[in-house]
């Protein structure tokens, strides 16, 4: 990671009023199209859950806010990210999986499966909270919800982590979809730059082939 010049920011004015907010999170829920990237994943023998967080983390890698984060109240960039999922087990509670960025969805499905496969041989529940160049992700997938609040223990503000989650697949007028969360922290980004994750997801699941 390298120190970011904020003096030279065009956020800066925005960093400086929210980085002070006891909780300066903003959360922005809605529904992915992905009757593509579904079919996609059963055309070549990928996982679809794997799929979808691939689809995120390669979109997020391709935003810089995305890659920032805040450590002894100086902000930092990281060239990229890699991403924390949680990982349901057999006796419905969950632990964590973590999975390194991959440009290629056949290659990340392939360490992402492997991943799972050693998780499930030693079973741990392990976070790794010290880790600032991850993005923290799960799965609810029970649930189609509209909105979605997480957990916090109190000291996220002063790291920048963010959060996304997926939840149930379901059919809309033949079309599949699925709800997708993201939290951010308002000292890094905006709005504008959670719409243009969503907007790079999309595109990159509708040009699928």
């Amino acid at each position: 990671m390298k120190e970011f010049d904020v003096a030279n920011w065009n956020r800066k004015p925005q960093f400086e009023f929210f980085k002070s907010y006891e909780d300066p999170f903003f959360n922005v829920t809605a529904n992915l199209e992905v009757t593509n990237l579904y079919n996609f994943c059963k055309k070549h023998n990928l996982s679809f859950s794997l799929a979808c967080i691939f689809v995120a983390l390669k979109s997020i890698n391709e935003i810089d806010e995305f890659k920032l984060r805040i450590q002894n109240n100086k902000v930092y960039s990281f060239e990229k990210v890699d991403i924390g999922s949680t990982i349901l087990n057999d006796d419905n509670t969950f632990s964590f999986c973590y999975y390194n960025y991959n440009p290629s969805i056949f290659e990340f499905d392939k360490a992402g499966k492997q991943v799972i496969e050693n998780h499930k041989k030693g079973i741990v529940f392990e976070p790794k909270e010290e880790m600032l160049n991850l993005v923290h992700c799960s799965t609810l997938p029970w649930i189609s919800f509209t909105g979605f609040k997480h957990a916090r223990k109190g000291d996220e503000a002063e790291k920048g982590i963010p959060k996304i989650i997926f939840g149930k697949l379901f059919e809309e007028n033949q079309i599949k979809k699925i709800p997708f969360s993201v939290e951010a922290s308002h000292a890094l980004m905006d709005g504008y730059h959670v719409a243009l994750l969503f907007d790079k997801m999309q595109q990159f699941i509708n040009e699928l082939l």
